[in-house]
């Protein structure tokens, strides 16, 4: 049985993680959710990886929701350079899903927005895991997970002729 982990955080002012679980489930069976959450997104890394080496799980979806600072971005890029190299020690995916709390422009917006993106990019990690080819017939549709999607640009991208 495939096993799919869940990391997010209580810094997160939305429950991203038990999102992420529900629209798992409406997708199918054949997997075993294994969830941890950890203090914020810089303890990301290390959770996510830990869940890949010591719980076997195939795929890992890493959610949280840095603050607007200055201070909360550049937590939000180290968190996301340590997902990066957690990817390439286990040579596993690991979806990124970061909410950024300036992204909305209210918080009915914002929990919006990330439960959407929860949502969204659980789907991801499905397709990745049990449907690759459902993600090959998207490519270069410009997919946005959260927002509206921007389409593809006019012409057709691909192989020159």
């Amino acid at each position: 049985m495939r096993r799919i982990g869940i990391v997010d955080t209580t810094f997160a002012r939305y429950d991203m993680g038990s999102t992420a679980e529900d629209e798992l489930r409406k997708m199918g069976t054949g997997f075993k959710i294994i969830r941890r959450t950890v203090p914020g997104v810089k303890d990301l890394p290390v959770a996510a990886k830990k869940l890949i080496e010591e719980e076997g799980c195939d795929i890992v979806i890493a959610l949280g929701m840095p603050g607007p600072k200055p201070i909360d971005k550049q937590c939000a890029h180290e968190a996301s350079q340590g997902l990066i190299m957690a990817q390439l020690l286990t040579n596993t995916h690991i979806i990124e899903v970061f909410v950024h709390e300036d992204e909305a422009k209210d918080e009915k917006e914002l929990a919006w927005l990330a439960d959407r993106r929860a949502r969204e990019h659980a789907q991801n990690a499905y397709w990745l895991l049990f449907k690759p080819e459902k993600l090959r017939k998207m490519a270069g549709t410009g997919q946005r997970q959260g927002f509206e999607d921007v389409g593809p640009i006019e012409g057709k991208s691909g192989m020159r002729h």
